[in-house]
């Protein structure tokens, strides 16, 4: 326990050490003062040709996101849909059936990586590099480029623009991504990850026996996929495989790596607005769901299953499902991390965490991917609960609510509450159509509340653009990949649509100077509101039906029952 404590103590202080300045690096670098590879950048910019030389509405702004991520999904369908008559195809791989490869584009697009497939079995190199590691970069980028936009519109005093969709994307993918990635992905080679454009081969094992092992371009694609809060796997079994992450070192590293950018951009916000009281406070609400949500993880994985008490040492926990290589502080601090943040990698089966542990990852989820969430994205949720924090505020108080300056009105509260809709529409609607339409039932693995959790899990990964799964569900057929796949474009576009509205609104309004009636919203009792509200209005939105999965699973297991 002692041992497991230094480590947390470790990754926190690692933490917040890489995000400080990272947020300073991120907010010089909107603001277009970090210029090192200005000729590229001027000739990226040069294909968008006169788009990308002026300020855009948010309208703009809007349209040239959705057409970027449109015009990838239609690249990225078709390579998937034809990779068997491309290049770099060692292993003669198939190309993926209609709505494979859509769930497949559609995730990759949107930053979730949920995979219905296996990626050494399904996808060619030229799948894996082009296809999958392009969109790990512009995904992420353009989730970058929504929280300046927003960050933008929340300072801008009586203004009509949020700058422009195409730089802010080149900048995000040329001088955050690009840089952070290659340094990882070397980092990654030298600890062991395969970097080859070759296929599987076949090895000798200790007992004579002959085994083949997939290879490829793993420790680029890992890199960014950690960086950038994508999460797919290279292998199937993802981070628990030991050629995506081999040891201790290199889990750390990528737990790291999950939050680091989604942490920096509190600070970038703080600095974008031009008070960073504002992004510290934002900060350390995300930093204290995240450790009351990892302290509760961890708790029931290392009390384990009561069924099994006797059975083994007392104090070694549920090692269900995890790698002995990490244990259970770095399997609950993975797994704390990957959720919190819309990353969806797995260094351990969720499947086979205790039913309160698998609540966690769960709920972490279903709040809405605040809990630092995705990059960039993460902080614009948040945002969508600090407008309902200082409504309910100005409500209490008798005052017109107010943030940085700006009155809080009817437009921006309306598509705030309309927003947070989305979650409980793809994660409980869509699952009710699949167990009406019987689907549902034939795809969990397990009976009773376990088999609700997986289904639940499954879409409101895919609503939340996390990508991770409870790993006994059968996603891969026409149904589920079907209504996955909306469930990610719900997820990601039914989010930042509004809040670029809502930050079109802001910066159109002017600021009034801070009076003695005025709710500061930099302080503990601002944080302390915040939390309220999106524990009252996440977690109880999904209260009934974790009562009938995880905790009726909880309930049956004390009891001695199991499904």
């Amino acid at each position: 326990m002692d041992a497991d404590l230094l480590q947390f103590v470790l990754f926190a202080g690692l933490l917040v050490a890489l995000a400080v300045p990272l947020g300073a690096y991120m907010a010089a670098t909107f603001a277009g003062d970090v210029r090192f590879l200005a000729p590229v950048e001027r000739a990226l910019l040069s294909a968008a040709g006169p788009a990308a030389e002026k300020p855009q509405r948010w309208t703009g702004y809007a349209l040239a996101l959705l057409a970027f991520n449109a015009a990838g999904f239609a690249l990225l369908y078709l390579i998937l849909l034809f990779q068997d008559r491309l290049p770099l195809n060692p292993q003669g791989f198939p190309g993926l059936s209609p709505h494979l490869a859509f769930n497949t584009a559609m995730s990759f697009v949107t930053n979730t990586n949920w995979q219905s497939y296996g990626g050494e079995t399904t996808l060619s190199n030229f799948s894996q590099m082009v296809g999958l590691t392009t969109q790990n970069f512009v995904s992420a980028a353009s989730g970058m480029a929504v929280a300046a936009a927003v960050a933008r519109g929340f300072a801008t005093r009586q203004g009509k623009t949020l700058g422009n969709f195409w730089v802010d994307l080149t900048r995000a993918t040329l001088y955050i991504l690009l840089p952070a990635a290659l340094g990882l992905a070397l980092v990654f080679a030298y600890c062991g990850l395969p970097q080859t454009l070759a296929g599987a081969f076949d090895a000798t094992t200790l007992e004579g026996a002959r085994q083949t092992l997939a290879l490829g371009p793993v420790a680029s694609q890992i890199a960014i996929k950690q960086l950038g809060t994508n999460g797919g796997g290279f292998f199937n079994v993802n981070s628990a495989h030991p050629f995506e992450n081999p040891t201790a070192i290199t889990n750390l590293l990528s737990t790291l790596a999950i939050l680091a950018l989604p942490a920096g951009f509190c600070f970038t916000y703080g600095r974008m607005v031009g008070d960073r009281r504002q992004g510290r406070a934002l900060f350390a609400a995300m930093a204290l769901l995240f450790l009351a949500g990892f302290a509760a993880l961890y708790a029931s994985e290392q009390a384990g299953n009561p069924l099994q008490a006797g059975l083994v040492d007392a104090g070694a926990g549920n090692m269900e499902g995890k790698e002995v290589r990490f244990g259970i502080l770095g399997s609950t601090l993975w797994a704390a991390a990957t959720t919190a943040a819309s990353n969806g990698s797995v260094n351990a089966m969720h499947d086979s965490f205790t039913p309160l542990g698998g609540l966690v990852a769960m709920l972490n989820i279903q709040l809405g991917e605040v809990v630092f969430g995705g990059v960039g994205v993460g902080l614009t949720g948040m945002l969508l609960f600090v407008i309902l924090a200082v409504f309910l505020a100005g409500l209490m108080v008798g005052r017109t609510p107010e943030y940085l300056g700006k009155k809080i009105e009817a437009r921006e509260v309306k598509l705030a509450a309309l927003t947070l809709l989305v979650m409980p529409l793809g994660a409980l609607i869509l699952p009710a159509l699949a167990i009406a339409a019987g689907t549902a039932q034939s795809s969990v693995q397990d009976a009773g509340p376990h088999g609700l959790s997986e289904l639940l899990y499954a879409y409101s990964s895919a609503t939340g653009n996390n990508g991770s799964a409870f790993a006994g569900f059968s996603a891969n057929t026409v149904w589920h990949n079907t209504f996955l796949g909306l469930a990610m474009m719900l997820g990601r576009f039914g989010y930042i649509i509004p809040i670029l509205a809502i930050a079109g609104s802001l910066a159109a309004k002017k600021a009034a100077p801070p009076t003695a009636g005025t709710f500061p919203t930099h302080g503990a009792l601002f944080v302390a509101l915040l939390l309220a509200t999106i524990l009252i209005v996440g977690a109880l939105t999904f209260l009934p039906v974790l009562a009938l999965g995880p905790l009726a699973e909880h309930v049956s297991l004390l009891a001695g029952r199991t499904f």
